[in-house]
């Protein structure tokens, strides 16, 4: 089997995250790529297992050493892929990357292989209630990544597939049915 490298955006809330994680613990051939940010570490998140965190000064250099396979800054905080993860995980296992749209297509400029996912809610009015169910974020940040939302939508005719996350288990089906190239 050919393992790929497949980058997963969409709008905050709507489920990519628990469908790649989901996914990563049924499937052994599977792992998550780690990425580099410079935000501070979330409670429960370990260095080197969830993200590699760095300084915004090491992670400059990184860039300036063309390290990355793709990078942005959002939120006032770098994220970028290691180059090196990806290469030699693809040698014995697919890597998904959950990442935002102008790194997905970043991504597919130096990976023309990689398998573009686009995860989107079935409407606007549920992302914002799953928003708001998460209890960490103002109306202001909730507002924001709203209109974050239809700047990242208007990117889906570059993506390869379209997954609506309306039924979980339906979503994260349809994700590894991509994985094996159905």
């Amino acid at each position: 089997m050919k393992h790929v490298l497949l980058a997963v955006s969409g709008p905050s809330g709507v489920g990519k995250g628990t469908m790649v994680k989901t996914l990563i613990a049924r499937r052994e051939d599977v792992v998550e790529s780690v990425s580099c940010t410079t935000r501070a570490p979330r409670e429960g998140e370990v260095d080197g297992k969830h993200y590699f965190f760095l300084s915004k000064e090491e992670f400059q250099r990184r860039i300036a050493e063309d390290d990355f396979l793709e990078y942005d800054e959002h939120f006032g905080n770098y994220y970028g892929t290691p180059k090196s993860f990806v290469r030699e995980t693809l040698k014995t296992k697919s890597v998904i990357m959950e990442i935002d749209v102008v790194g997905a297509l970043n991504a597919k400029k130096t990976f023309p292989e990689c398998v573009l996912v686009m995860v989107t809610p079935p409407s606007v009015e549920e992302l914002k209630r799953r928003l708001s169910g998460r209890c960490s974020e103002t109306e202001e940040q909730i507002e924001n990544r709203l209109a974050r939302m239809e700047y990242e939508l208007s990117y889906k005719d570059q993506y390869d597939h379209i997954i609506i996350n309306d039924d979980l288990e339906a979503a994260i089906e349809e994700l590894s049915n991509i994985i094996d190239g159905d």
